[in-house]
């Protein structure tokens, strides 16, 4: 027995959940021997640990619901749910409300769209047109949470086919440099990560910046965006061969998403779904 160290006691021994962590010095003795630079990788990797710890301890605090201002983790609460995504009939290929469960309206009958089929959650009225305008417009890319939840939703309740990879149909560099971000990739990156599917954020690209499609009547969009979309070389073996869900967050006469998903196909696409957060409705009269 050592000197100073009572009869019976033992030192307490460490188990796996305590033990201590490597001691920072140690570093610096390890990785000059091992011909790398601390702020190399070490800081990197910090950094990243640390990030990924801030973004789980915030998912597990509760926030406020975005339309009523109540209790929720989710962005939107349950009683926003069922009150603002109450399914209804559409048609199947632009999403325009219907008077009953028909399959297509008579226009996509008449002149049936490029892409296969289009989801929304709601149409774009109270209180989706304020989200999304603060989405868009109120510097808040953080929405892109709760409305790609929103939207997923719907695209399961509706039975839609799951995609191979989600598409943004992008903005033009100079509204994306005034707004700082896509909306439409803040939207598909989300939707990737739910379903683990791959987004694209340049799988399109635009010609020109043309005139926003808000300014024009309604038949001089199309003529606005003919050939105003294309695959770039480098995204044609992303596209080609895939089932692919083009997303955005309104959809209003269809022109944009046609414009966009005939370039898809052009470049070998397989199929192409619109995918929107919310729908304009039809004027008065042409319901």
């Amino acid at each position: 027995m050592q000197p100073g160290r009572r009869a019976g006691r033992t030192q307490p021994r460490r188990d796996a959940g305590q033990r201590s962590a490597i001691d920072p010095r140690a570093l610096g003795i390890v990785i000059p021997l091992l011909g790398l630079h601390a702020g190399q990788y070490i800081e990197p990797m910090l950094e990243a640990i640390s990030q990924g710890i801030r973004v789980r301890w915030r998912a597990r605090l509760p926030g406020c619901c975005e339309v009523c201002g109540g209790w929720t983790r989710a962005g939107l609460c349950a009683g926003c749910r069922e009150r603002f995504c109450v399914p209804v009939a559409r048609c199947a290929r632009c999403a325009i409300v219907l008077p009953a469960a028909l399959p297509c309206c008579t226009d996509c009958l008449r002149e049936p769209p490029p892409f296969e089929r289009c989801i929304c959650v709601a149409d774009y009225g109270f209180p989706w047109d304020r989200l999304i305008s603060r989405f868009k417009y109120g510097s808040a890319p953080e929405l892109a949470g709760p409305l790609a939840a929103a939207l997923q939703a719907a695209a399961d309740a509706a039975g839609m086919p799951p995609p191979q990879a989600f598409v943004a149909l992008p903005l033009s560099a100079r509204r994306t440099a005034e707004r700082g971000y896509d909306q439409a990739w803040e939207l598909a990156s989300r939707l990737g990560r739910r379903s683990a599917r791959p987004a694209h954020a340049r799988a399109l690209e635009r010609q020109r910046d043309a005139t926003p499609q808000a300014r024009l009547p309604r038949a001089q969009r199309q003529r606005n965006l003919d050939g105003a979309f294309s695959v770039p070389a480098g995204a044609i073996a992303s596209v080609r061969g895939c089932h692919l869900a083009l997303v955005d967050d309104v959809l209003t006469t269809g022109a944009t998403a046609r414009a966009a998903a005939t370039a898809l196909l052009a470049a070998g696409a397989a199929r192409v779904d619109v995918w929107v957060v919310a729908r304009t409705p039809a004027p008065l009269g042409e319901a």
